[in-house]
């Protein structure tokens, strides 16, 4: 099998599917994870369960973000070190990013405790919903620092050229919270409250394991408590990469703040509910493009750090054709079997099931483009362009706020359900031409060394 520093001997392609099946594995797992998590709240509680839990992502999505922004911040830098020989600055590195998760673990739990009401109000939460929420949220704002390492250390190890390693602490961790889920909502009739338990117990799994790999021999890049430093340039670069992955769940959390917040104006409860189920069931697509863009990661870094051009722009239009082909793919498929789809997530309520139909139809006819975003960020992160990472990430927020302005105004639900199709099309006639021209001037842009970017 091969590795990195032996890609020059192999094809691109299998150095890619290397680090892309164990990501896509882990992130598909992960996606499942969470609807099996829909799948009990919708039979065990019903649609108040499905609305509440979805006024709460919002914030999860907040620790998910910066989780997400630590591991792929740091773990590109860790690929480019390596991919440059600078295993020095790889060690650096990662001790700064050990740091980093212990203070964004402290900011996202004072957050919580002092403004997680005003959001779930803010989103329309009242009654039986909002009690139920603020029960989630307030599990997590104990253990907000588990949430956001079982989402970084992961993808620390996986950069650290153990992909199935990370894979296999991320496969753990979901079965286990699969039966939770089940101990908790099914058996014991815990509610949301338990669901949230069986997610942080997981999670602990996950970091448990992270940590052995660090200080074990199996590491390449290992933890020592006694000379670990922080480094602020190191840290400061870490964050500047990996903000665009950050935003990519702000945007989420963002969107899906609005969304239900529109749903309760122009609708209630129940299409908040639908909107639940959607999400449950697009989750699938996203975790999966998701897990090829990551995939696609420290592949593309380390060539950018080796200045392969080739292969980085083989690795991309690779990655770009198996997000889009395969959202386009999911779509039909959910366009002409959706009573199916839905139905696993509620028992016998045809207002609900009738309701999620029309926005799942309405809603994701453009998620592919979701997919080919998710690719170009990653791309800019690779090749440790932060400014146009984050370019695209903040374009797929901002550009939603006149769509999402208007169109319920003039069409009332179906205008919430078709802000993000129209809006994904629009900024994608933006970003492919930008990335078209990027591509030609890679060869100069390589030329650069990292040590211009990174000022050590």
């Amino acid at each position: 099998m091969p590795t990195l520093n032996s890609a020059s001997s192999h094809s691109v392609k299998r150095t890619f599917w290397r680090y892309a099946l164990p990501s896509v594995l882990a992130m598909m797992v992960n996606g499942l994870y969470q609807v099996i998590d829909g799948m009990f709240v919708g039979h065990y509680i019903g649609y108040q369960g499905l609305a509440a839990i979805n006024i709460t992502f919002p914030l999860i999505g907040l620790l998910m973000g910066l989780g997400l922004m630590i591991g792929m911040g740091a773990g590109s830098l860790l690929s480019i070190f390596r991919g440059e020989g600078q295993k020095e600055q790889a060690q650096k590195t990662l001790d700064s990013a050990f740091y980093l998760l212990g203070l964004c673990a402290l900011i996202a739990s004072v957050f919580l405790f002092n403004f997680s009401p005003f959001f779930l109000i803010e989103q329309g939460g009242v009654g039986e919903v909002l009690r139920s929420a603020q029960q989630y949220i307030n599990v997590f704002s104990y253990g907000s620092s588990l949430t956001i390492a079982a989402v970084a250390l992961p993808m620390l190890v996986r950069n650290d050229n153990s992909p199935n390693v990370s894979t296999l602490l991320m496969v753990l961790g979901a079965l286990l919270n699969i039966f939770l889920d089940y101990l908790f909502i099914g058996y014991f009739h815990w509610g949301l409250q338990g669901a949230a338990i069986a997610t942080l117990i997981s999670q602990a799994i996950v970091v448990l394991g992270a940590l052995t790999y660090f200080f074990s021999d199996n590491a390449h890049i290992k933890l020592h408590i006694n000379t670990a430093k922080f480094n602020l340039k190191l840290a400061k670069k870490s964050v500047q990469l990996g903000a665009s992955s950050l935003i990519i769940f702000l945007y989420f959390s963002f969107i899906m703040a609005v969304h239900n917040h529109l749903l309760m104006q122009y609708g209630n409860e129940v299409h908040v509910a639908a909107f639940a189920i959607i999400g449950y069931i697009a989750i699938l697509y996203y975790f999966f493009a998701e897990g090829i863009s990551n995939g696609m990661q420290p592949p593309i870094s380390y060539y950018f750090g080796a200045k392969k051009i080739n292969n980085i722009k083989q690795t991309l239009n690779l990655a770009l054709k198996i997000t889009t082909y395969t959202g386009i793919a999911t779509y039909i498929a959910l366009f002409l079997w959706p009573e199916q789809v839905i139905q696993l997530f509620i028992s016998d309520d045809n207002t609900l099931q009738a309701i999620t139909k029309n926005g799942l139809q309405l809603h994701l006819f453009g998620f592919a483009l979701d997919g080919f975003l998710f690719v170009v960020a990653m791309f800019y992160v690779a090749i440790n362009n932060s400014s146009k990472a984050m370019m695209v990430s903040a374009s797929n927020m901002f550009v939603q706020l006149p769509f999402l302005y208007f169109l319920p105004a003039w069409l009332g639900v179906d205008g919430v359900w078709l802000s993000v199709p129209l809006s994904n099309i629009l900024l994608t006639l933006i970003i492919a031409p930008i990335l078209y021209r990027d591509i030609k001037q890679l060869n100069n842009n390589a030329k650069i060394p990292i040590q211009q970017y990174i000022a050590i």
